[in-house]
């Protein structure tokens, strides 16, 4: 456990450069008493690490000290192949060279971990999109790319929900792709905002430079604007009665998270097993195009102007399809 933690410790100074101690106990999932503890280690053990004092001082290696890939597991040295998006990677512009990359990584793997790796690359297949959605067009992505790698600042002209075409000028501080669509975090007026990229009409890389803010942390942004997003998409509730195994279908319906959460709140069947939860929704309308799909395996029971849009709606539905008509009639 100790020896991969080392590793784990060396591939980091070497990967990043100078680390502060409590950067590394984050990174590892230690104590700080601990990190000093493997710092002694890897020194005693003959590795150049070297501690610089003061505000920005930290860990580092000797400059031009590099260590060998044969450290790595079978198992690590698989999981490399599982994060290589061959999609993604020819987007950023980066085919030809994700694909060197990887030649040049099993070249230098030992030969069972090389093996390993060919049999991960041959067996699995990795497709970000899910089902039903085509990739987005993103012409922009290699320059937007360029501008964050570089540090440059970026004018872009935008097409905002609702079409309105507007123009900025942003720092962009990183990228990320989420469920096969991209998207900019970049500064704009003192403020940290969020786009789109396959909405980028035109994309500028400027001459200069920009400060990016210190300790901005684009994982944690992420996971909090993608929290406060979801907070604010969903803008009203349902309560709804679900017929008995039509959960799975609600789960389709929405998202698993939500139908989970919502039947883990939810009373005990009644007489018919039928269940009664109450779930978020984005708006009358969405819902309402929404849960016709659950057909006679949900009834909507709240708020009032929901139910009366359904009842419309299967009342609209009626007047096309007529009566039913009965069997042998």
């Amino acid at each position: 456990m100790r020896a991969g933690r080392l590793l784990s410790l060396l591939m980091l100074l070497q990967t990043r450069g100078r680390v502060t101690a409590p950067q590394i106990a984050r990174e590892l999932e230690v104590s700080v008493r601990t990190v000093y503890r493997d710092v002694e280690a890897l020194s005693a053990a003959g590795v150049p690490v070297y501690a610089d004092r003061g505000p920005a001082g930290g860990y580092r290696l000797l400059d031009g000290y590099r260590t060998r890939l044969n450290g790595l597991s079978p198992q690590e040295a698989a999981s490399l192949f599982l994060a290589a998006l061959p999609g993604p990677a020819a987007e950023l512009g980066l085919a030809e060279e994700a694909s060197a990359a990887g030649l040049k990584l099993l070249a230098a793997l030992p030969p069972e971990p090389r093996s390993r790796a060919f049999r991960m690359r041959e067996r699995f297949h990795l497709e970000v999109p899910g089902w039903y959605r085509g990739t987005e067009e993103v012409p922009h992505l290699a320059v937007v790319s360029e501008a964050v790698w570089e540090e440059r600042p970026l004018r872009i002209g935008y097409r905002r929900w609702g079409q309105r075409e507007v123009e900025r000028l942003v720092h962009p501080y990183g990228l990320v792709l989420k469920g096969g669509t991209w998207y900019l975090v970049a500064g704009v007026e003192e403020a940290v905002r969020t786009y789109r990229i396959s909405r980028i009409l035109s994309a500028q890389v400027l001459p200069g430079a920009f400060e990016r803010p210190a300790g901005f942390d684009l994982a944690e942004y992420w996971r909090r604007w993608a929290a406060d997003f979801r907070q604010r998409m969903y803008t009203a509730e349902a309560r709804l009665r679900l017929a008995p195994g039509a959960h799975d279908m609600l789960r389709l319906t929405l998202t698993a998270e939500l139908v989970d959460a919502a039947l883990a709140e939810a009373g005990p069947p009644d007489a018919a097993g039928w269940v009664t939860v109450v779930v978020p929704v984005e708006s009358i309308r969405h819902a309402r195009w929404v849960l016709l799909r659950m057909g006679a395996q949900i009834e909507v029971l709240d708020p009032p102007e929901l139910r009366a849009a359904m009842e419309r709606e299967v009342a609209g539905m009626a007047a096309v399809y007529g009566p039913a008509t009965p069997p042998g009639g």
